[in-house]
């Protein structure tokens, strides 16, 4: 008989499993929900003494008192942390560990470094091993810690009335992890609505991410289920059913052994003359005198040591050849986009790329278009919220607009598109879509245009039917040929060319 150990998301305890329980229990599994010290008691006066490893033993006694062989550990949201440092000192008792819907933490990361509410980063900036206890979100601040998408409002309220504050040193001490964790077989469960997805998994290992490569693994397994943050409360048969089967090895495997063909940009556009400056390569037209210029900004988070980095793939020398064969400075960026905490630095690289290139003679720098990229596009909200004069176009194809429910506070509130062009003014905005774009991002972009409505932006829209994310070296059709020309033509348009 398969029995599974339970641990849920910060702020809440073994309540939260009811329903999956009743589930497990009639599939013929065991099902042991755990209730993390410092959670089961809303009285709790303070979190002192209270930490991590407080909740590392709590899973360890869990095991220990479960009377079959073998345990499945399934850890949710933060419960992923004390799961894993649990594993270490039981990996004898492991059959799988199951990451639902949570992070993938390293050895010495704190459990802070993936909590997706900004306003706990806030009250524990600088705080370690504070002895404080972390209020629970309101009714109406849940939100903050993923999409609720399918609850329940009787559930929601359900979770608001139960749950608990959560010792701050839980979320600020750092995780230790035991080698032998690396061997144990694990499942991933991705809820889509949250921002996750296998197409996703798969596209950041195909980037050589080194912290991924484990996951190619035939031991390692994926389901989705198209739901919030919240699969217990939102689809409980459905979240059993796919625990029973994880643990029956069940599940996608990532395949990823072929090496794929050298990626070549759609377009055949000839070489140009490219100079490199820093971070910043400049594709030159055949001109006398100063000319308009793109800077195109890829997306990202990409590794830090990803090669060919962003300005030497196929897609960004393509735009770059493509603008210098127009009569345009085509100008591409490395920008150090590698961690989502890192969209401040990013935006201080591209603000440095363009300063650069609107100084260079041969550009003329009262004409000039930036063109955003997939996770780059978050980006543009600093252009589009104060645009100087000089900015004559802003470009954006399949971005992303809006942070994913479950990225980590981490991303300052100032990079939010939908809210920064309510201040652009008459600015052109050139938004190219794909038809087969991963509905997570695609439910960004559906935000983005909303408010874009609502003020009246000048936005400028280029479908691609039957194309994905990244079309530019995945699809070579006459549709996406036709859709990179004459989201170019707009650009060269806007900008007098």
């Amino acid at each position: 008989m398969t029995a599974f150990v339970l641990v849920s998301e910060a702020f809440t305890g073994g309540w939260i499993w009811q329903e999956v329980i009743a589930g497990l229990r009639s599939a013929g599994a065991e099902a042991h929900p755990v209730t993390l010290t410092g959670l089961g008691d809303r009285a709790l006066p303070a979190g002192r003494g209270i930490d991590l490893e407080t909740h590392v033993e709590d899973v360890v006694r869990a095991i220990d008192a479960v009377d079959a062989p073998e345990v499945v550990l399934v850890g949710h949201g933060y419960g992923i942390h004390p799961v894993l440092g649990a594993a270490g000192r039981r990996a004898g008792r492991v059959a799988r560990i199951v990451y639902l819907d949570s992070g993938l933490p390293q050895d010495g990361d704190a459990p802070l470094k993936v909590v997706p509410d900004p306003t706990v980063h806030e009250l524990l900036a600088g705080r370690e091993g504070a002895d404080e206890l972390v209020p629970a979100p309101a009714l109406d601040e849940w939100q903050r810690w993923g999409s609720l998408d399918g609850v329940p409002q009787e559930a929601l309220e359900r979770l608001s009335r139960l749950a608990a504050p959560q010792p701050a040193g839980t979320f600020t001490q750092p995780l230790r992890l035991a080698e032998e964790v690396q061997g144990l077989p694990t499942t991933g469960v991705l809820c889509t609505a949250n921002g996750s997805s296998i197409e996703m998994v798969e596209a950041f290992v195909r980037l050589g991410d080194p912290r991924l490569r484990a996951l190619v693994d035939p031991r390692v397994s994926f389901f989705e289920l198209p739901t919030g943050h919240w699969p217990m409360l939102s689809c409980p048969a459905e979240l059993a059913e796919v625990l029973v089967r994880a643990a029956a090895g069940e599940g996608h495997r990532l395949s990823l052994d072929e090496q794929p063909q050298e990626a070549t940009f759609l377009l055949d556009v000839p070489e140009r003359p490219r100079e490199r400056v820093g971070r910043v390569d400049l594709h030159l037209p055949d001109a006398d005198g100063p000319r308009p210029a793109v800077v195109f900004v890829h997306g990202g988070p990409f590794p830090a040591g990803l090669r060919p980095t962003p300005r030497d793939s196929a897609t960004f020398t393509g735009y770059g050849r493509y603008a210098a064969s127009l009569g345009l400075v085509g100008v591409t960026v490395d920008h150090r986009l590698h961690d989502l905490a890192d969209f401040g630095r990013a935006a201080e690289d591209v603000a440095a790329a363009v300063e650069l290139v609107r100084a260079d003679p041969r550009v003329d720098g009262e004409r000039v278009a930036l063109w955003f990229f997939s996770g780059g596009g978050l980006l543009s909200a600093d252009w589009l919220s104060a645009p100087p004069s000089w900015l004559r176009c802003v470009a954006a194809t399949y971005p992303v607009l809006a942070p994913m429910p479950n990225w980590p506070g981490t991303v300052p509130d100032r990079f939010r598109p939908a809210k920064a062009i309510q201040r652009a003014g008459r600015l052109p905005f050139v938004l190219t879509r794909v038809e087969l774009e991963r509905p997570e991002i695609a439910a960004t972009v559906v935000g983005f245009l909303t408010a874009a409505e609502k003020c009246a932006a000048a936005v400028e829209i280029v479908d691609v039917p039957l194309a994905h994310h990244g079309f530019e070296t995945l699809d070579h059709t006459e549709e996406t040929r036709g859709a990179v020309e004459r989201a170019m033509g707009a650009v060269l348009g806007h900008l007098g060319g």
